[in-house]
Protein backbone atom coordinates (compact mmCIF):
# COMPACT_ATOMS: atom_id res chain seq x y z
CA UNK A 1 0.00 0.00 0.00
CA UNK A 2 1.65 3.34 -0.90
CA UNK A 3 1.04 6.30 0.82
CA UNK A 4 -1.97 8.26 -0.75
CA UNK A 5 -3.67 4.44 -0.48
CA UNK A 6 -2.55 4.75 3.19
CA UNK A 7 -3.86 8.70 3.56
CA UNK A 8 -6.98 7.41 1.40
CA UNK A 9 -7.98 4.51 3.90
CA UNK A 10 -7.46 7.26 6.52
CA UNK A 11 -9.83 9.43 4.82
CA UNK A 12 -12.74 7.29 4.85
CA UNK A 13 -11.94 6.29 8.70
CA UNK A 14 -11.90 9.52 9.75
CA UNK A 15 -15.35 10.81 7.79
CA UNK A 16 -17.54 7.79 9.04
CA UNK A 17 -17.66 9.87 12.03
CA UNK A 18 -19.37 12.96 9.94
CA UNK A 19 -22.31 10.62 7.90
CA UNK A 20 -25.49 10.96 8.45
CA UNK A 21 -26.56 7.36 10.04
CA UNK A 22 -30.23 6.72 9.52
CA UNK A 23 -32.03 3.83 10.88
CA UNK A 24 -34.71 1.90 12.83
CA UNK A 25 -34.57 1.49 16.34
CA UNK A 26 -35.81 -2.44 16.19
CA UNK A 27 -36.40 -3.40 12.85
CA UNK A 28 -34.99 -3.12 9.62
CA UNK A 29 -38.41 -4.91 7.74
CA UNK A 30 -41.49 -2.54 6.55
CA UNK A 31 -43.56 -2.08 9.32
CA UNK A 32 -47.11 -1.84 8.75
CA UNK A 33 -49.19 1.59 9.85
CA UNK A 34 -50.20 2.15 12.83
CA UNK A 35 -53.73 3.29 13.17
CA UNK A 36 -55.43 4.75 15.89
CA UNK A 37 -58.41 6.17 16.75
CA UNK A 38 -59.58 10.06 17.05
CA UNK A 39 -59.34 11.39 20.74
CA UNK A 40 -62.07 11.90 22.42
CA UNK A 41 -64.03 15.35 22.45
CA UNK A 42 -64.71 16.11 26.22
CA UNK A 43 -67.13 18.50 27.49
CA UNK A 44 -64.55 20.81 28.88
CA UNK A 45 -63.41 24.29 27.44
CA UNK A 46 -60.12 23.46 27.32
CA UNK A 47 -58.00 19.82 27.85
CA UNK A 48 -54.66 18.45 27.61
CA UNK A 49 -53.20 15.25 27.63
CA UNK A 50 -49.56 14.90 27.82
CA UNK A 51 -46.90 12.21 29.04
CA UNK A 52 -44.88 12.84 31.97
CA UNK A 53 -41.42 11.98 30.58
CA UNK A 54 -41.18 12.98 27.57
CA UNK A 55 -43.52 15.99 27.92
CA UNK A 56 -44.87 15.07 24.30
CA UNK A 57 -48.62 16.00 24.06
CA UNK A 58 -50.92 13.51 22.71
CA UNK A 59 -54.49 15.28 23.13
CA UNK A 60 -55.41 18.70 23.24
CA UNK A 61 -58.14 21.49 22.64
CA UNK A 62 -57.79 25.02 23.69
CA UNK A 63 -54.56 23.88 25.43
CA UNK A 64 -52.96 27.23 25.38
CA UNK A 65 -56.08 29.59 26.10
CA UNK A 66 -55.62 31.85 28.87
CA UNK A 67 -58.40 30.61 31.74
CA UNK A 68 -58.73 30.84 35.75
CA UNK A 69 -57.19 28.18 37.09
CA UNK A 70 -59.11 28.05 39.95
CA UNK A 71 -57.40 26.31 43.14
CA UNK A 72 -54.93 24.75 40.37
CA UNK A 73 -53.49 27.96 41.06
CA UNK A 74 -52.36 26.19 44.72
CA UNK A 75 -49.96 23.48 42.44
CA UNK A 76 -47.58 26.23 42.69
CA UNK A 77 -47.74 27.57 45.99
CA UNK A 78 -47.21 24.08 47.07
CA UNK A 79 -44.18 23.54 44.50
CA UNK A 80 -42.54 26.47 45.71
CA UNK A 81 -42.85 25.36 49.37
CA UNK A 82 -41.69 21.63 48.55
CA UNK A 83 -38.80 23.23 46.25
CA UNK A 84 -37.29 25.38 49.65
CA UNK A 85 -37.41 22.27 51.29
CA UNK A 86 -35.77 20.38 49.04
CA UNK A 87 -33.39 23.39 49.38
CA UNK A 88 -32.60 23.09 52.58
CA UNK A 89 -33.91 26.84 53.15
CA UNK A 90 -36.90 25.25 55.15
CA UNK A 91 -37.88 22.31 57.54
CA UNK A 92 -40.84 20.67 57.17
CA UNK A 93 -41.27 21.28 61.10
CA UNK A 94 -40.47 24.74 61.46
CA UNK A 95 -43.26 26.19 62.91
CA UNK A 96 -45.79 28.73 60.71
CA UNK A 97 -47.44 31.57 62.60
CA UNK A 98 -50.85 32.25 61.63
CA UNK A 99 -51.64 35.79 60.76
CA UNK A 100 -55.13 37.37 60.91
CA UNK A 101 -55.27 37.44 56.65
CA UNK A 102 -54.89 33.80 56.77
CA UNK A 103 -57.09 32.67 59.46
CA UNK A 104 -59.68 35.06 57.86
CA UNK A 105 -59.38 33.77 54.50
CA UNK A 106 -62.81 32.74 52.70
CA UNK A 107 -63.47 29.79 50.30
CA UNK A 108 -62.33 26.12 51.31
CA UNK A 109 -60.20 26.35 54.43
CA UNK A 110 -57.93 23.91 56.78
CA UNK A 111 -59.46 25.72 59.94
CA UNK A 112 -56.50 26.99 60.74
CA UNK A 113 -56.14 29.91 63.98
CA UNK A 114 -55.02 32.91 64.26
CA UNK A 115 -52.01 33.28 66.58
CA UNK A 116 -51.57 29.71 66.69
CA UNK A 117 -48.12 28.35 65.42
CA UNK A 118 -48.61 25.31 62.53
CA UNK A 119 -45.81 22.99 61.41
CA UNK A 120 -44.63 23.99 57.29
CA UNK A 121 -45.37 19.97 56.64
CA UNK A 122 -48.89 20.70 58.46
CA UNK A 123 -49.93 23.53 55.91
CA UNK A 124 -48.32 21.92 52.65
CA UNK A 125 -51.26 18.66 53.36
CA UNK A 126 -53.19 21.53 54.22
CA UNK A 127 -53.47 23.05 50.82
CA UNK A 128 -52.92 19.98 48.79
CA UNK A 129 -55.43 17.86 50.35
CA UNK A 130 -57.67 20.02 51.94
CA UNK A 131 -57.39 22.70 49.37
CA UNK A 132 -57.50 25.29 52.11
CA UNK A 133 -57.06 28.84 50.73
CA UNK A 134 -56.43 30.05 54.82
CA UNK A 135 -53.15 27.54 54.79
CA UNK A 136 -52.14 28.95 51.42
CA UNK A 137 -51.88 32.44 52.52
CA UNK A 138 -49.58 31.16 55.43
CA UNK A 139 -47.60 29.14 53.44
CA UNK A 140 -47.20 31.91 50.95
CA UNK A 141 -46.61 34.83 54.10
CA UNK A 142 -43.81 32.05 55.68
CA UNK A 143 -42.13 31.39 52.46
CA UNK A 144 -41.82 35.08 50.94
CA UNK A 145 -42.94 37.41 54.16
CA UNK A 146 -45.78 38.46 52.02
CA UNK A 147 -48.56 37.12 49.70
CA UNK A 148 -47.20 39.57 47.22
CA UNK A 149 -43.96 38.76 47.66
CA UNK A 150 -44.84 35.48 47.18
CA UNK A 151 -46.96 35.83 44.44
CA UNK A 152 -43.94 37.68 42.33
CA UNK A 153 -41.69 34.13 43.13
CA UNK A 154 -44.97 32.37 41.58
CA UNK A 155 -44.31 34.48 38.45
CA UNK A 156 -40.85 33.91 37.73
CA UNK A 157 -40.95 29.95 38.56
CA UNK A 158 -43.77 29.86 35.51
CA UNK A 159 -41.44 31.93 33.51
CA UNK A 160 -38.14 29.66 34.32
CA UNK A 161 -40.68 26.53 33.42
CA UNK A 162 -42.14 27.89 30.49
CA UNK A 163 -45.54 28.68 31.48
CA UNK A 164 -45.84 31.35 28.76
CA UNK A 165 -49.93 31.44 28.84
CA UNK A 166 -49.60 31.91 33.14
CA UNK A 167 -49.91 35.22 35.28
CA UNK A 168 -50.41 34.38 39.02
CA UNK A 169 -52.16 37.13 41.55
CA UNK A 170 -52.36 35.88 44.58
CA UNK A 171 -51.50 32.34 45.94
CA UNK A 172 -54.73 30.33 46.00
CA UNK A 173 -56.94 30.77 42.66
CA UNK A 174 -59.10 33.06 44.40
CA UNK A 175 -61.13 35.17 41.37
CA UNK A 176 -58.82 38.47 40.13
CA UNK A 177 -58.16 40.30 37.45
CA UNK A 178 -55.11 39.26 35.51
CA UNK A 179 -54.91 35.97 37.25
CA UNK A 180 -54.58 33.18 34.42
CA UNK A 181 -53.43 30.03 33.18
CA UNK A 182 -53.91 27.44 30.73
CA UNK A 183 -54.01 23.53 30.67
CA UNK A 184 -50.60 23.55 28.76
CA UNK A 185 -48.95 25.42 31.69
CA UNK A 186 -50.97 23.15 34.32
CA UNK A 187 -49.20 20.30 32.49
CA UNK A 188 -46.07 21.52 32.80
CA UNK A 189 -46.48 22.62 36.14
CA UNK A 190 -47.47 19.05 37.10
CA UNK A 191 -44.51 17.65 35.40
CA UNK A 192 -42.23 19.84 37.22
CA UNK A 193 -44.24 18.88 40.66
CA UNK A 194 -43.51 14.93 39.68
CA UNK A 195 -40.04 15.21 38.92
CA UNK A 196 -38.59 18.00 40.39
CA UNK A 197 -39.67 17.06 44.10
CA UNK A 198 -40.51 13.25 44.03
CA UNK A 199 -40.29 12.49 47.67
CA UNK A 200 -42.97 15.57 48.05
CA UNK A 201 -45.37 13.83 45.33
CA UNK A 202 -46.72 11.07 47.28
CA UNK A 203 -48.84 14.05 49.31
CA UNK A 204 -51.32 15.10 46.45
CA UNK A 205 -52.70 10.93 46.79
CA UNK A 206 -53.33 11.10 49.67
CA UNK A 207 -57.13 10.33 49.96
CA UNK A 208 -57.66 12.28 53.77
CA UNK A 209 -56.28 14.70 56.16
CA UNK A 210 -57.06 16.23 59.50
CA UNK A 211 -56.32 18.84 61.30
CA UNK A 212 -57.73 20.40 64.04
CA UNK A 213 -59.97 17.48 65.05
CA UNK A 214 -61.65 18.07 61.39
CA UNK A 215 -61.02 15.63 58.85
CA UNK A 216 -61.75 16.38 55.01
CA UNK A 217 -61.37 14.26 51.72
CA UNK A 218 -59.43 15.41 48.64
CA UNK A 219 -61.30 16.25 46.30
CA UNK A 220 -59.83 14.77 43.76
CA UNK A 221 -62.80 11.78 42.70
CA UNK A 222 -60.39 10.08 40.72
CA UNK A 223 -58.45 9.01 43.93
CA UNK A 224 -61.25 6.49 44.98
CA UNK A 225 -62.15 5.53 40.70
CA UNK A 226 -59.14 4.44 39.46
CA UNK A 227 -55.90 2.96 41.44
CA UNK A 228 -53.52 4.74 39.04
CA UNK A 229 -54.43 8.14 39.91
CA UNK A 230 -52.41 9.19 42.52
CA UNK A 231 -52.64 13.32 42.57
CA UNK A 232 -52.69 15.72 41.54
CA UNK A 233 -55.34 18.79 42.39
CA UNK A 234 -59.07 20.24 41.88
CA UNK A 235 -60.48 23.65 40.92
CA UNK A 236 -63.87 25.63 41.32
CA UNK A 237 -64.91 29.13 40.82
CA UNK A 238 -68.03 30.17 39.17
CA UNK A 239 -66.06 31.77 36.46
CA UNK A 240 -63.48 28.86 35.90
CA UNK A 241 -65.78 25.88 36.19
CA UNK A 242 -65.01 22.53 37.50
CA UNK A 243 -61.14 21.84 37.00
CA UNK A 244 -58.95 18.98 37.53
CA UNK A 245 -55.46 18.03 36.83
CA UNK A 246 -54.70 14.70 37.33
CA UNK A 247 -51.85 12.00 37.34
CA UNK A 248 -51.70 7.90 36.76
CA UNK A 249 -49.14 5.75 36.03
CA UNK A 250 -49.44 2.11 34.41
CA UNK A 251 -46.65 -0.30 33.62
CA UNK A 252 -43.95 2.54 34.08
CA UNK A 253 -45.38 5.27 31.65
CA UNK A 254 -47.14 8.52 33.35
CA UNK A 255 -49.55 10.95 31.88
CA UNK A 256 -50.60 14.27 32.93
CA UNK A 257 -54.61 15.30 32.34
CA UNK A 258 -56.05 18.81 32.33
CA UNK A 259 -59.27 19.78 32.04
CA UNK A 260 -60.96 22.86 32.60
CA UNK A 261 -64.06 24.88 32.58
CA UNK A 262 -66.39 21.33 33.21
CA UNK A 263 -69.76 22.03 34.57
CA UNK A 264 -69.79 19.93 37.69
CA UNK A 265 -67.34 17.90 39.99
CA UNK A 266 -68.39 14.56 38.65
CA UNK A 267 -68.06 15.96 35.09
CA UNK A 268 -64.34 16.60 35.66
CA UNK A 269 -63.51 13.72 36.98
CA UNK A 270 -65.70 11.46 33.91
CA UNK A 271 -63.96 13.59 31.16
CA UNK A 272 -60.50 13.41 32.99
CA UNK A 273 -60.72 9.92 32.88
CA UNK A 274 -61.48 9.48 29.31
CA UNK A 275 -58.17 11.26 28.28
CA UNK A 276 -56.64 9.57 30.43
CA UNK A 277 -58.09 6.28 29.23
CA UNK A 278 -57.39 6.75 25.51
CA UNK A 279 -53.71 7.58 26.13
CA UNK A 280 -52.84 4.55 28.08
CA UNK A 281 -55.26 2.14 25.40
CA UNK A 282 -53.18 3.86 22.14
CA UNK A 283 -49.74 5.30 23.39
CA UNK A 284 -46.30 3.89 25.20
CA UNK A 285 -43.38 5.76 25.83
CA UNK A 286 -39.97 4.39 25.68
CA UNK A 287 -36.38 5.43 27.11
CA UNK A 288 -34.20 5.39 23.85
CA UNK A 289 -31.11 6.74 25.48
CA UNK A 290 -29.61 7.49 28.71
CA UNK A 291 -28.29 10.55 29.64
CA UNK A 292 -24.23 10.79 29.80
CA UNK A 293 -24.25 7.49 28.01
CA UNK A 294 -21.77 6.41 25.24
CA UNK A 295 -23.95 6.82 22.07
CA UNK A 296 -20.99 6.30 19.29
CA UNK A 297 -16.74 6.63 19.48
CA UNK A 298 -15.17 9.18 17.38
CA UNK A 299 -11.71 10.11 16.26
CA UNK A 300 -10.12 13.32 17.58
CA UNK A 301 -6.59 15.04 16.63
CA UNK A 302 -3.80 16.23 18.23
CA UNK A 303 -4.96 14.45 22.10
CA UNK A 304 -3.89 12.61 24.47
CA UNK A 305 -6.47 10.58 23.21
CA UNK A 306 -6.99 9.25 20.08
CA UNK A 307 -10.83 8.54 20.16
CA UNK A 308 -13.77 10.09 22.73
CA UNK A 309 -17.57 9.19 23.46
CA UNK A 310 -20.14 11.20 22.92
CA UNK A 311 -23.73 11.19 23.99
CA UNK A 312 -26.79 12.94 25.09
CA UNK A 313 -26.82 14.94 28.25
CA UNK A 314 -30.25 13.77 29.84
CA UNK A 315 -32.42 10.92 29.22
CA UNK A 316 -34.21 11.03 25.85
CA UNK A 317 -37.69 9.69 26.59
CA UNK A 318 -40.06 9.31 23.18
CA UNK A 319 -44.06 8.60 23.35
CA UNK A 320 -46.19 7.32 20.17
CA UNK A 321 -48.40 4.86 19.45
CA UNK A 322 -48.38 1.50 20.41
CA UNK A 323 -46.44 -0.56 17.64
CA UNK A 324 -44.64 2.49 16.24
CA UNK A 325 -41.68 2.21 18.08
CA UNK A 326 -40.31 0.08 14.91
CA UNK A 327 -40.88 3.00 12.24
CA UNK A 328 -38.58 5.36 14.45
CA UNK A 329 -35.68 6.43 12.09
CA UNK A 330 -32.28 7.81 14.35
CA UNK A 331 -30.39 10.12 12.49
CA UNK A 332 -26.82 11.51 13.71
CA UNK A 333 -24.57 14.24 12.28
CA UNK A 334 -21.38 14.60 13.80
CA UNK A 335 -18.88 17.66 13.13
CA UNK A 336 -15.53 16.43 11.22
CA UNK A 337 -12.09 16.37 12.06
CA UNK A 338 -12.45 17.19 15.72
CA UNK A 339 -9.62 18.88 17.22
CA UNK A 340 -8.15 18.73 21.00
CA UNK A 341 -8.90 19.75 23.83
CA UNK A 342 -12.28 19.11 24.48
CA UNK A 343 -14.48 19.93 27.26
CA UNK A 344 -17.27 17.35 28.83
CA UNK A 345 -20.29 18.73 27.60
CA UNK A 346 -19.18 20.50 24.29
CA UNK A 347 -21.42 19.96 21.06
CA UNK A 348 -20.07 18.33 18.40
CA UNK A 349 -23.20 16.80 16.54
CA UNK A 350 -26.54 16.47 16.94
CA UNK A 351 -29.01 13.28 17.16
CA UNK A 352 -32.24 13.36 15.60
CA UNK A 353 -35.67 11.24 16.11
CA UNK A 354 -38.43 10.87 13.48
CA UNK A 355 -41.48 9.21 12.61
CA UNK A 356 -42.34 9.52 9.74
CA UNK A 357 -41.84 13.07 8.21
CA UNK A 358 -42.40 14.24 12.21
CA UNK A 359 -39.02 15.29 14.17
CA UNK A 360 -39.85 13.79 17.61
CA UNK A 361 -37.30 15.00 19.56
CA UNK A 362 -33.66 16.68 18.53
CA UNK A 363 -31.36 17.05 21.20
CA UNK A 364 -27.33 18.03 20.83
CA UNK A 365 -24.32 15.28 20.91
CA UNK A 366 -21.60 16.16 23.51
CA UNK A 367 -18.53 14.94 24.80
CA UNK A 368 -18.53 13.36 27.81
CA UNK A 369 -14.93 13.83 29.30
CA UNK A 370 -12.82 16.01 28.58
CA UNK A 371 -9.46 15.13 26.21
CA UNK A 372 -6.52 17.26 26.80
CA UNK A 373 -3.78 18.55 23.91
CA UNK A 374 -1.57 15.89 23.19
CA UNK A 375 2.46 16.78 23.88
CA UNK A 376 3.99 19.17 20.99
CA UNK A 377 5.49 16.42 18.91
CA UNK A 378 2.32 14.46 18.98
CA UNK A 379 0.18 17.53 17.73
CA UNK A 380 3.07 18.12 15.27
CA UNK A 381 2.93 14.57 13.82
CA UNK A 382 -1.35 14.97 13.33
CA UNK A 383 -1.36 18.10 11.90
CA UNK A 384 1.00 15.88 8.95
CA UNK A 385 -1.53 13.22 8.69
CA UNK A 386 -4.21 15.80 8.73
CA UNK A 387 -2.81 17.65 6.22
CA UNK A 388 -2.89 14.87 3.81
CA UNK A 389 -6.51 13.85 4.99
CA UNK A 390 -7.76 17.39 3.73
CA UNK A 391 -5.15 17.40 0.64
CA UNK A 392 -6.35 13.75 -0.83
CA UNK A 393 -10.28 14.32 0.71
CA UNK A 394 -10.49 17.69 -1.67
CA UNK A 395 -8.82 15.78 -4.28
CA UNK A 396 -11.62 12.94 -4.96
Amino acid sequence: MNIRQLFNAQIVKTRIAAIISFTCVLSTAQAESVIIPKPPVLNATAYVLMDAASGEILVQKNADKQLPPASMTKMMTSYLATHELALGNLNEQDQVPVSVKAWKMGGSKMFIREGRDVALIDLIKGVIIQSGNDASIAVSEFVAGSEDAFVDLMNRHAQRMGMVNTQFQNATGWPAKGHFSSAHDMAILAQGIINDHPEYYSLYKEKYFEFNKIRQPNRNKLLWRDPSVDGLKTGHTDEAGFCLTASAERNGMRLIAVVMGTKSENARATETQKLLTYGFRYFETHRLYEGAASIKTLPVWFGEETEFDIGIADDLFITVARGAKEQLQIETLTNEFIEAPLKAGESQGTLTIRLDDKVLAERPLVALTNVSEASFFSRVWDGIKLFFIKLFGAEG
